[in-house]
């Protein structure tokens, strides 16, 4: 069984932004990798630090990055941005 999904309030306004993009394709990928395994390779993952503690990233172009948190125990993903950091 794979991993449920939820999108978190700052993840459910970016996808406005990936349909313009043209990274609407390239999230749909991500989300099924994601969905059978977070942190399955070869598309690398990056566990990330300080604020973002316990969270991890993949890119979706050089620009643009999903930033999700695993919960192993109940088989959820949360994704909380699927957008640039750099514009917040």
């Amino acid at each position: 069984m794979g991993y449920f999904i939820k999108l978190a309030k700052y993840a459910t306004k970016d996808l406005k932004n990936l349909k313009s993009a043209y990274l609407d394709k390239k999230f749909k990928e991500l989300m099924i990798l994601l969905q059978n395994n977070p942190f399955q390779n070869p598309l690398p993952y990056e566990k990330l630090i300080e604020n973002l503690k316990d969270k991890y990233s993949r890119r979706l172009n050089i620009q643009h990055r999903i930033v999700y948190s695993v919960d192993n125990n109940i088989k959820e993903i949360i994704i909380w941005s699927v957008w640039t950091h750099y514009e917040r």
